[in-house]
């Protein structure tokens, strides 16, 4: 598959290593026992998931404009949640396969998320276009410009595809900035979706913060867009987690 259309990830297994706080293991079998009831609702709320796996969360910055495009870093699949948990009505781009999740993809398939295919580039200025029309008609959309998730540590390129339906549309753009306390809740090097919900069940004050910056006008040109929204140094990150 085009590189360019499903980026490497560039972080390793490695970047989950390293000691962190861990509950025991009655802790993680109450937090089993309480998200398996939420599990089985079907109208699962996003911040009772959170608080079922003993994740804080909380938002700070700029609040989320109707008709904006979304744009800032992925870190995991609980990206979604927490995203889904800032506001309700934003709708999501996420890639086909997050629709046949667990729990997770239900949540987005009732949130109108716009899937993209990517076994299938011949679609993308299709799915483009779905964006920019959601745009138009006021709905706040949501995308994970790097194409892929990392640690955080090592941030991937943004990719400029989507950011043409926020230009066609005149929509402004709105970047967000995901802090986690941990980079052991992480998703990436190939795990799997249970190995990383193991994982994040065993931790001990995970929190995720949710840095929202003031809307932007998109311009005319989404490669230049992408540069200066994307994260330019990796200080700006540890600053903000450490603030």
């Amino acid at each position: 598959m085009n590189p360019m259309w499903r980026p490497p990830c560039p972080c390793t297994s490695s970047c989950l290593d390293g000691a962190r706080p861990r509950v025991g293991g009655i802790a993680v079998a109450g937090r089993l026992v309480t998200a398996a009831a939420v599990f089985a609702r079907p109208t699962t709320a996003p911040r009772k998931l959170l608080r079922a796996l003993g994740i804080r969360w909380s938002t700070v910055g700029a609040p989320i404009r109707p008709g904006a495009l979304l744009v800032g870093n992925h870190v995991s699949w609980l990206d979604i949640v927490v995203m889904m948990a800032v506001d309700r009505r934003i709708r999501m781009v996420a890639k086909a396969e997050v629709g046949g999740w667990p729990v997770v993809g239900r949540l987005a398939r009732a949130r109108g998320t716009i899937f993209v295919d990517r076994a299938k580039p011949r679609t993308l200025p299709a799915t483009v276009a779905r964006v920019s029309a959601a745009l138009r008609a006021g709905d706040a959309v949501q995308v994970f410009p790097e194409g892929t998730t990392t640690c955080g540590v090592h941030p991937a390129r943004w990719r400029p595809a989507f950011m043409q339906a926020a230009i066609d549309a005149q929509a402004p753009v709105q970047r967000f900035t995901l802090l986690y306390s941990t980079p052991a809740a992480a998703f990436v090097a190939d795990e799997s979706l249970l190995a990383s919900l193991k994982r994040v069940l065993r931790l001990r004050g995970l929190s995720i913060t949710v840095l929202v910056d003031e809307p932007q006008s998109p311009g005319d040109c989404r490669r230049a867009l992408a540069r200066r929204l994307s994260p330019k140094r990796l200080e700006r990150v540890h600053d903000l987690r450490r603030a």
